[in-house]
Formats: C-alpha cells, structure tokens, sequence
C-alpha cells in the first residue's frame, strides 16, 4: 500500500502524487472501502480515484534516483521492437504503453525513431502510429524521470542526450 506523499505511475495517465488514501461517501461505492485520491502530477487540476486493492490498472511507485540513472546509461543495451508487419507492430506498441516499463517505452522511443529515420531517407514521412506511439512512450519516460531525477521534464531529451552519449537531433 502507498502512503500519502507517495509518487506513483497509474497505469497511461501518468505520474502521480498520493494526495489522500480515505473512503469515499459517494452514490456507488462500497462502505469501508479505501480509495486512493491522485493528483497527476504534469495535468494541471486534474483527481483521480482508484480503490487501494485496484487489479485492473497498473499503479507501481516511481522508480529511484539511482534506478532511473541506471536506466538511461542502459538506453545503448535495450533493443528496438523487430516487428515488420504494421498492425502486429501497433500491437505490440499498445501492450508496452499499457505495461508501465520504462525499459519498454524506450523500445517503442527507438523502434519509432529508426522506423522514421529510414521512411525519411525513402523520401516519406513517419507514420502517424509511430508518430503516436513515440510521443506517448516519450511523454511517460520523461514524466518518470523528471520526477525521479528531481529535474525538469522539458530537459529529459538534452539529459538523456548527454546521459547516453546521444546527440539531441538523434534522440528526436
């Protein structure tokens, strides 16, 4: 169980801080039971409630400091999906968001970002779903960091770009 305080990915909404951990007196809720009341922390004004013993959605603490700089000196190790068939690819994009791993949303970061690389040197444009995709996975990863690292979220791609050894077009 989380504590109040407590910084927390709740499944795609994001990072979170336990505001509150109460019952809720509302039409519909079971007597007794516990809710945790989040405030995302990167959508301003924004609450949610999730009973405490929730199976459907995914809510696990922010990773540490020294996990999250171990992550992104791993970045050079985790492998881009191999996926060549779109649809199976979207799949698979779809089940690495909804699985709150890091380390996946770095597989989708660099499976879209090389995907667009090669397309763009075909004279094309990125597809739309890696377009999606990338952002998405973008915007979890950086949200996590920054909350970790105690940093900007604004500043993730430069920090990851020296971090990594990665030049900041590069990590685009």
């Amino acid at each position: 169980m989380f504590e109040k305080g407590d910084y927390v990915v709740y499944g795609t909404k994001g990072v979170c801080q336990v505001e509150e951990i109460t019952e809720l007196a509302m039409k519909g809720t079971a007597e007794g039971k516990l809710y945790y009341v989040l405030r995302p922390c990167f959508q301003k004004g924004s609450t949610l409630f999730t009973p405490v013993d929730n199976e459907k959605t995914i809510i696990r603490p922010v990773m540490s400091r020294d996990e999250a700089a171990a992550l992104v000196d791993g970045i050079a190790g985790i492998e881009a999906l191999l996926e060549k068939n779109d649809k199976e690819r979207e799949k698979q994009y779809k089940e690495a968001i909804r699985s709150c791993d890091p380390r996946q949303w770095i597989r989708i970061i660099k499976t879209s970002y090389l995907r667009g690389q090669e397309r763009i040197a075909q004279g094309k444009k990125a597809t739309t779903v890696d377009e999606r995709y990338f952002h998405a996975a973008e915007e979890q990863l950086y949200e996590e960091l920054s909350i970790a690292l105690d940093m900007p979220k604004e500043g993730m791609r430069a920090y990851i770009g020296a971090r990594a050894g990665i030049q900041e077009e590069e990590a685009r």
